[in-house]
């Protein structure tokens, strides 16, 4: 795949384009993905535009575009946002537009190693909704420590949500 920043066996990270815009869109007002971001309203293409045209002045977000590495074709997006030094902590997202064929956790691998081996992160952590337990058994398999709970912190499909708290510290990372 040309253009590829990081590669893996299955996936790369790679920039993510202008051209990206639509499908992205698609993906975050898509319910089966909607009901796991902290959107509460549909994204219009104006705001998804804007946003990708001023992603290369967001000094302290890492977002990548996820690719097959084969097709190239794009199947999600991560990044480390909030990238705070002299803390050395970021916070994990990530979005697949198709999930359950393990190119999560592969983007993920990726995203870690250029956390903790490039940029120097000591901390990377992320939440996750109780709603959402293959995310959850993703990333305990990763090795991330559930940290906390936000007790009832979330409201979708008509009932309460806890919200979960988790963390990776480079010296678990380097013990993986």
């Amino acid at each position: 795949m040309t253009n590829a920043f990081r590669t893996g066996e299955r996936v790369c990270l790679r920039a993510l384009e202008v051209e990206d815009g639509e499908l992205l869109r698609a993906w975050l007002n898509d319910p089966e993905n909607h009901q796991y971001l902290s959107l509460h309203r549909p994204l219009s293409a104006a705001a998804e535009r804007e946003w990708l045209e001023h992603l290369h002045k967001r000094t302290e977000d890492h977002i990548f575009g996820i690719a097959l590495r084969e097709t190239g074709a794009l199947i999600g997006s991560c990044g480390l946002h909030h990238v705070a030094f002299p803390h050395r902590s970021a916070e994990l997202g990530i979005q697949i537009g198709e999930p359950g064929k393990g190119y999560g956790s592969e983007a993920i691998r990726l995203l870690l190693a250029y956390g903790f081996e490039t940029l120097g992160l000591h901390r990377i952590e992320l939440r996750v909704h109780e709603n959402n337990p293959r995310a959850i058994r993703c990333y305990e398999r990763l090795g991330f420590r559930r940290e906390g709970e936000k007790r009832e912190a979330r409201w979708w499909a008509g009932r309460w949500w806890s919200v979960f708290e988790y963390a990776l510290l480079e010296s678990e990372w380097a013990k993986l």
